[in-house]
């Protein structure tokens, strides 16, 4: 009789410690997690700013436009924001990725590695939102202009964070549940 209430006891605690299914991600909707991200592409920018030797770019790279129209960004649905936010991360991530290789100043590339790290990170808040990662396509419809300096790409980086995407998260459905 002891040993079956050992052994009970013993599934008891077994099945407390196994692993189970994981569970899903919580939506991160703290905005210091932003702020956090901001703060570091703006020192990047600072440092590329600085930078006065091996910072060049061989060829001018596509970024998204990071001015907003109130009035017309309002209008659109949280897919079409969504959409909008995808696919400017995905541009900025582009060309951070294509100049990481260009960079000789270990100090500078590392800054770099981190943005690159960060808007990786930022497309995996995103999904914590259930806000589902799209694809952009090339030639695709996004306002773009083009940049020719690391400073302009960084610059674009921050004002991005710092417009679009803090609009995209301040309004996402799954931070506003409990505001109802």
């Amino acid at each position: 009789m002891e040993m079956s209430r050992l052994i009970a006891v013993l599934l008891m605690v077994l099945e407390w410690t196994r692993p189970g299914l994981p569970s899903p991600l919580r939506p991160i909707c703290d905005p210091r997690v932003l702020d956090h991200f901001i703060k570091e592409a703006r020192d990047t920018e600072a440092a590329m700013r600085a930078c006065r030797e091996g910072c060049g770019i061989a060829e001018p790279l596509t970024l998204p436009l990071t001015s907003v129209d109130f009035s017309v960004w309002e209008k659109k649905n949280v897919q079409e924001q969504a959409r909008e936010v995808q696919a400017g991360l995905s541009l900025l991530g582009q060309a951070i990725s294509a100049v990481r290789a260009s960079v000789t100043n270990s100090a500078l590339h590392s800054l770099i590695e981190s943005s690159y790290n960060n808007i990786r990170s930022i497309g995996q808040v995103l999904t914590s939102l259930n806000i589902q990662e799209v694809t952009s396509s090339p030639g695709g419809s996004e306002d773009t202009w083009r940049v020719s300096t690391m400073s302009e790409l960084f610059r674009v980086h921050t004002n991005f964070l710092r417009g679009k995407v803090r609009l995209l998260l301040s309004s996402a459905p799954a931070c506003n549940q409990d505001s109802s």
